[in-house]
């Protein structure tokens, strides 16, 4: 009997002891730590895929720069799958670029940034150069999508997954241990790399890349109460001179002294430890994603029998994965607005351009935000989503660019106005909040100007003022100018050389119609000189000679116009899809009538467009445009001339393949045009081109409109898009004559 109980007791003594240290295993909790090395940080994602594969669950995660991004979307519930697929399909080098569409900026801006070939700040009559390259603002709309089914998290450990990630102090290089706020802008300022992306603030601190002072937070993982370590490491070891050849791989080559030094001894608080072989790619390689990703899927196969043990002591219930569907459609409530200070709340509301209160797509949103950033009055623009019962408030946190004086440079040729350099000084917030000044002077065979003052209030009426002069000569055809003017008729005389002097003064009302549309009503100052030096004006005495040149046209006019505008153009030279409609009306009130011919008329003009692909690199635009005289004045400075080959406009000056500059005049024309577009490789052009028109007087009075054009136009060209702007060749001939043309054009025309 006491052997029976002896047994029992021993029996009983050894179930307790294993009941006991399976309770232990079920205790273990299992770390995970996520370094820092951009675009090797994909290796992550391989890693991640193994360690599912085992069965390992995580408890903890704690990551640095793409750690941390890669580390909060695990956390937040996606699966290493979802991550593969949402990285995948992700263009990296477009997101870093943050190459905005042209459809984000205003009207105003959009001629204004085509331009330059190069912008600098200049504060305190010292000329810079911009802090970033990036503002890292389409990454950051990406990750307020990818994590809006976490947006009411705003503390880290209530994760699905408890989470931390790293960041620096830029002023005090203080390690910032992140676990608590809007977790998109907090993995933000963990990866913003020092002159790649614009520093991040949060809680009045100015935050960079993590990397900097802890790219491997293994300590902060353990403090969270793990027992076992998994380390994925991906940094940058140390490079060879020949491997150093551009400035970040120097920077990350000085920032890894000390990363190194400190590895030797985080290595060891690593319970295991996966090094991808990733040493050929940079911290850029974006473009060999699945590459990275298998490399570390790899390494992690390595360690897979240590992974299922782990996983075989965690005998707990697996957390289940579900799939994460993100947003379309947001209802918004408030739009909350934080410092700005020299731009009104009518401005911000106007670039956003979608209601409150009201059902917004993710992608509205995401342009609104890329609206406000095209400005570039802002060097970071950080927003949350914050839920307010069943809507959400929009809240913009606006970091202001201090740089409000620019200098802009630009080179342009063409062979109407000939070889030009522009210097331009840029002045924002001079007078009143809103408001910007822009001065060309422009150098060359032409020299010219362009004043613009423009206080840019959003959805309200805009207010601006523009003053421009334009002067250039040509030789054109005698005969076919004699149809504008009442001039000597010489038949010895079949080419002049005309002198066109344009200056321009307007002040207007410009507001937003549907969102897309810029409507605008304004008063206009012109005044108008054509002249010439082939023929002299003479006295009643025909032998005495009283000017060495003839004046066909010296006259000031005034008028009120109105203009209807919409270009969703991708591009203004090269488009390769969008809309384009630009109505205008003129009704002239009043001149100094040099030419005692004045009466009261308007010219009316419109010009439509669509641009489309048809396969893939090659695209079509088609426009068409027209235009008028209406009234019975005998003025004919005003009307259309067709020829040439350009895109910047003066006066009623139509470009035409086939003819030279100034080559159809007549007070109405219609116009079409069809161009193909072959971007053989990237920025560069092959072209086809066809026009036909109508020109002559009084077209749409007669009906003669309607008849097969009289005029018809073909080009072959190339085009590249090169740092300066627009370099294009094109070859241009006409059935109707003989002579061909050939232009050319280089820079960006302003």
């Amino acid at each position: 009997m006491n052997r029976i109980l002896f047994l029992s007791a021993f029996l009983f003594s050894i179930f307790t002891v294993v009941a006991q240290n399976n309770t232990k295993k079920e205790d273990v909790k299992v770390g995970l730590v996520l370094s820092g090395g951009g675009a090797k940080g994909f290796a992550h994602i391989g890693a991640l895929k193994v360690i599912e594969e085992a069965g390992v669950e995580i408890d903890y995660i704690g990551g640095t720069s793409m750690g941390a991004i890669v580390g909060a979307l695990y956390a937040s519930g996606y699966s290493a799958n979802e991550l593969d697929s949402i990285f995948g399909n992700t263009d990296f080098t477009k997101l870093i670029q943050d190459n905005l569409p042209r459809s984000s900026k205003t009207f105003y801006e959009k001629d204004d940034s085509e331009r330059y070939a190069l912008t600098l700040p200049f504060n305190h009559f010292k000329i810079s150069f911009p802090s970033a390259i990036s503002s890292g603002q389409s990454i950051y709309n990406e990750l307020v999508r990818l994590l809006y089914h976490v947006n009411n998290v705003d503390d880290f450990s209530k994760l699905p997954i408890p989470f931390f990630c790293i960041a620096t102090d830029v002023e005090t290089g203080n390690e910032i241990i992140l676990n608590k706020g809007y977790l998109p802008e907090t993995i933000m300022a963990s990866g913003t790399f020092p002159s790649l992306f614009e520093p991040t603030e949060i809680d009045g601190r100015v935050l960079i890349d993590g990397g900097v002072v802890n790219n491997y937070p293994v300590d902060g993982v353990l403090k969270m109460g793990a027992d076992v370590i998994i380390g994925v490491d991906v940094q940058h070891g140390l490079s060879s001179r020949e491997n150093l050849g551009s400035a970040t791989e120097v920077l990350l080559q000085i920032n890894n002294y000390r990363t190194v030094k400190d590895m030797v001894e985080k290595v060891e608080k690593t319970d295991i430890y996966i090094k991808p072989n990733i040493e050929k790619y940079s911290v850029i390689d974006f473009a060999f994603l699945s590459e990275i990703v298998n490399s570390g899927e790899l390494a992690a196969r390595e360690n897979y029998i240590a992974l299922k043990e782990l996983a075989s002591k965690q005998n707990r219930k697996k957390f289940k994965r579900v799939p994460i569907i993100c947003k379309d459609t947001l209802q918004l409530n408030n739009l909350i607005i934080n410092g700005s200070d020299n731009y009104s709340r009518g401005f911000v509301k106007g670039k956003l351009r979608f209601p409150l209160d009201n059902h917004v797509a993710f992608e509205k949103l995401q342009q609104g935000i890329g609206n406000l950033s095209a400005t570039g009055n802002f060097k970071t623009i950080r927003y949350r989503l914050e839920p307010d019962d069943k809507k959400t408030d929009l809240v913009l946190d606006l970091r202001e660019s201090k740089t409000k004086t620019f200098i802009k440079i630009g080179v342009h040729y063409d062979d109407l106005l000939n070889s030009a350099a522009i210097l331009n000084l840029t002045k924002k917030n001079i007078l009143f909040d809103d408001d910007v000044v822009s001065f060309d002077f422009i150098l060359g065979d032409n020299v010219r100007y362009n004043l613009e003052y423009y206080i840019d209030k959003g959805s309200y009426w805009s207010f601006g003022i523009n003053s421009r002069f334009v002067g250039f000569g040509q030789n054109i055809d005698y005969q076919n100018f004699e149809s504008n003017f009442d001039v000597p008729v010489d038949p010895n005389i079949k080419n002049i050389n005309i002198d066109v002097s344009d200056i321009t003064n307007q002040a207007y009302l410009q507001t937003v119609v549907k969102e897309e549309f810029a409507f605008t009503l304004g008063v206009e100052h012109k005044f108008l000189k054509y002249s010439t030096e082939t023929i002299g004006e003479l006295s009643d005495d025909e032998n005495a000679v009283v000017d060495d040149r003839f004046y066909f046209e010296k006259s000031n006019f005034f008028s009120a116009y109105g203009k209807l505008t919409l270009d969703t153009y991708d591009s203004k030279y090269f488009p390769s899809k969008g809309l384009y409609f630009d109505g205008d009306f003129h009704f002239y009130l009043g001149s100094s009538d040099f030419t005692n011919n004045f009466r009261e008329f308007s010219i009316a003009q419109s010009k439509m467009g669509v641009a489309f692909p048809i396969f893939k690199n090659l695209s079509l635009n088609i426009e068409t445009e027209g235009g008028f005289k209406l009234g019975t004045s005998a003025v004919t400075s005003f009307d259309f001339v067709l020829g040439g080959f350009g895109a910047a406009r003066i006066n009623n000056f139509i470009p035409f393949y086939g003819y030279d500059f100034l080559s159809l005049p007549g007070n109405s024309f219609v116009k079409g045009m069809m161009r193909l577009d072959y971007e053989f490789t990237p920025k560069n052009h092959l072209i086809f081109a066809a026009n036909y028109a109508n020109v002559d007087d009084d077209l749409f009075r007669t009906g003669e409109w309607f008849k097969e054009p009289t005029f018809s136009g073909y080009g072959v060209g190339c085009g590249w898009e090169s740092f300066v702007g627009p370099v294009q060749v094109i070859y241009s001939w006409s059935p109707e004559k003989s002579q061909s043309n050939l232009f050319f054009s280089v820079g960006y025309w302003f």
